[in-house]
């Protein structure tokens, strides 16, 4: 958007100049974008397609257009009012009820560094069915890679062009997998509305592990960081977030589809590995390898989306991450990788735990935003809010309510 119109010597009001084309804004609302869709389809969400869709069959087509439709609710709300505001999530709580803002950020953090493990465990895996490298070491050098993509100043938007290219191939590939199993659209189409034996179980699993913890928040905090914000911006944000939850519903379709395809025409899915094996089974031998370059896609995408928005909430908990942001991400990967190698593998009770809390985290969090959105137009530097986006957004946290008491009720077991 330009600037205000102003009044020149003759009192005539004159148009001001419309602002230049800045490609760094342009790739930082794209990075924005990917990082919110790659991080809402990461490690876990792969592997959990592929166990429910060997389960299931087609009616897991309901699920995932029920996570997909969760999805954009919260999605359109928080990413148009920590953009109209100015502020990051734990800085809004904090102005609506003083010190909730501290609690969400250390949740989400905890929350981030457990998953933070989990996805660079899925980057081990994936360069092992790649080439054959023993996963310590797979985890060791993409971790690497990350640190240096946060690190090297050298390297312009590093962050935005490394989460598009990645995610970008990710789909490429998932896509391929979905147009060579040749799935049944339309059976996937007819159970999507009559789902047959479909359990709840599986929608609040993703719903929880595809829009819980710090995937909420990962657009949103980009745009903060790249300076995309206020009303001025509102058109870019409103935009960057419909087409990033539309990546994000393609991403996980295509891929839903591709393994339905191979259950369908007759694959036998491993118990430990349901999507390596479907791809194995639509294209040989090379599949496996193929499917390790998506799993490390997905943990590399993912690794980048839990580190950094950890560290965005981490600046209202030590005020030297704000001096230091980008080392203090690094530091972040650093410990989680340290922490994989001393375990040998990621902790699965406290990845459960982690997906159950987020099950909670969601409807505390989002709750804030909507109540900025309905009763604190001064925090959205006087912008109106849309009343239909604010009543999808009201509807999506009731349903988080109710997956988060449920979610409650499944910690005490975790670790029995």
């Amino acid at each position: 958007m330009g600037q205000p119109d102003s009044a020149g010597p003759d009192g005539r009001t004159t148009a001001a100049p419309a602002r230049a084309y800045d490609p760094k804004r342009t790739i930082a609302v794209v990075g924005a974008m990917f990082l919110m869709a790659m991080s809402a389809a990461g490690p876990g969400f792969i592997s959990q397609t592929g166990t429910f869709t060997a389960r299931y069959g087609a009616s897991f087509a309901a699920a995932i257009v029920a996570s997909i439709v969760v999805d954009v609710a919260i999605q359109l709300n928080v990413w148009r009012v920590v953009g109209l505001s100015g502020l990051r999530a734990q800085d809004l709580a904090n102005k609506v009820v003083p010190g909730s803002g501290y609690v969400l950020a250390g949740l989400i953090t905890l929350g981030g560094l457990v998953f933070c493990i989990g996805n660079l465990s899925a980057t081990g895996q994936g360069l092992k069915n790649l080439f054959g490298l023993e996963p310590r070491i797979g985890v060791v050098l993409s971790a690497g890679l990350a640190i240096l993509i946060f690190s090297y100043k050298a390297l312009d938007g590093t962050l935005d062009k490394a989460v598009i290219v990645l995610g970008t191939i990710k789909i490429g590939l998932i896509a391929y997998i979905c147009v060579v199993t040749t799935p049944p659209v339309g059976e996937a189409v007819v159970r999507t509305f009559a789902p047959v034996g479909l359990d709840f179980l599986p929608v609040l699993t993703l719903i929880g592990g595809t829009v819980g913890g710090y995937i909420t928040y990962a657009g949103a905090h980009r745009l903060i960081e790249s300076g995309t914000t206020g009303p001025e911006n509102l058109k870019t944000i409103a935009r960057g977030s419909v087409n990033g939850i539309l990546i994000t519903g393609a991403l996980r379709l295509l891929l839903f589809l591709g393994i339905l395809g191979a259950v369908t025409a007759g694959a036998v899915l491993s118990t430990s590995d349901p999507v390596g094996s479907a791809f194995a089974a639509a294209v040989g031998p090379v599949g496996l390898a193929l499917f390790g370059l998506v799993f490390w896609t997905a943990g590399m995408t993912s690794t980048i989306g839990a580190s950094f928005t950890s560290a965005t909430f981490l600046k209202t908990l030590a005020p030297p991450v704000a001096r230091r942001f980008n080392l203090s991400i690094s530091v972040f990967i650093a410990v989680s990788t340290v922490l994989y190698l001393v375990v040998g593998r990621t902790p699965a009770a406290l990845l459960v735990f982690a997906g159950a809390f987020n099950g909670l985290i969601l409807p505390f969090g989002l709750g804030i935003m909507l109540w900025i959105a309905w009763r604190r137009r001064d925090l959205l530097q006087g912008a109106t809010y849309p009343r239909r986006i604010l009543l999808v957004g009201v509807a999506a946290w009731l349903f988080t309510v109710y997956a988060g008491v449920r979610s409650l009720a499944d910690l005490p077991g975790i670790f029995s």
